[in-house]
């Protein structure tokens, strides 16, 4: 090889090299994200089981789990815009103009994606003000389920079918939290009018403390039932209520069992659960009398006393 041919080789791995460092560092940016995602997401993740550890309220272990999601959810967008950052920047591309550009676009977008910034916004003051957290059963949006995932932009809710609700966080102006802290286990009960009405109000105080005594109920129901007495005098009842002070998430099972053991009740005492009844009106005559209209043991049709 001469001196020429070896200048001209000299010549091009100087042209290559650029490239080929610049392709060098651009892998490299990319592994480090990649490996500053997954620690960042175990750290996450080891800082909430520490926390969790540390907290007895179930409630906050719950809360912990959510806000450790979103902070995953945070770092990742965070790392990857650096990344992509880098990545222009490594490729010769300015970032200025860039940025400019994206401001504009931005505005008109904003503009056209307002719903979607709404997402946001509300999303993130939802897990500010610790309104909803993941497990919880709530009623938002005109949906209502089990929290399964929340994150910046909607909420997600399994019900009781099984179908499962992505509700976004723009759509959701009223959130009815039904198992935060405690929850009242409401129960009407309806007798018939002839029925003592003290005497069935202090079988249902005897069902509810019997409930409570059962250890398998015991941690779930906070205090003894409270009767609160007749509700309503219905078309064919008169309505009583009484409820239970329950643990979170424990109100239908113990309102289903509670109805469960009050029919027992019921029965052995002889009190009538009532059911519609009908009162048959046969009308008057000319005179103003109104005979009474009889129905025959034997099965046949009913006729008209005129006496």
């Amino acid at each position: 090889m001469n001196k020429l041919q070896f200048d001209q080789l000299f010549s091009l791995g100087n042209q290559f090299s650029p490239a080929v460092n610049s392709g060098l560092r651009i892998v490299l940016i990319a592994a480090l994200a990649w490996f500053a995602m997954a620690f960042s997401h175990k750290l996450i993740r080891a800082f909430r089981l520490f926390i969790s550890k540390n907290l007895a309220d179930p409630e906050e272990v719950k809360r912990a789990a959510t806000l450790g999601r979103v902070f995953r959810y945070i770092a990742s967008v965070i790392i990857w815009l650096v990344t992509v950052t880098l990545i222009l920047s490594e490729l010769g591309i300015s970032i200025a103009p860039i940025l400019g550009a994206a401001g504009v676009v931005g505005l008109a977008v904003g503009f056209g994606a307002q719903s979607l910034v709404k997402d946001y916004f509300t999303g993130f003051f939802l897990l500010l003000e610790n309104q909803i957290r993941q497990g919880d059963v709530v009623e938002a949006g005109g949906k209502s389920g089990v929290v399964e995932e929340i994150t910046l932009r909607f909420v997600r809710m399994r019900d009781y079918d099984g179908n499962v609700h992505y509700v976004p966080n723009g759509t959701i102006t009223t959130v009815t939290n039904k198992t935060r802290g405690f929850a009242y286990s409401v129960v009407d009960v309806g007798v018939a009018y002839r029925e003592d009405v003290d005497q069935v109000l202090e079988i249902m105080r005897q069902t509810g403390v019997e409930l409570r005594g059962d250890p398998a109920y015991a941690p779930k129901i906070l205090e003894d039932v409270e009767i609160v007495g007749v509700q309503a005098w219905a078309d064919s009842a008169v309505m009583l209520r009484c409820r239970f002070k329950v643990a979170p998430i424990e109100q239908w099972g113990v309102r289903r069992e509670y109805l469960r053991r009050l029919k027992h009740a019921f029965d052995q005492a002889g009190i009538e659960i009532p059911f519609p009844h009908l009162t048959l009106y046969p009308g008057q005559d000319k005179a103003g009398a109104s005979p009474p209209l009889r129905l025959l043991l034997d099965g046949s049709s009913p006729s008209r006393n005129p006496q």
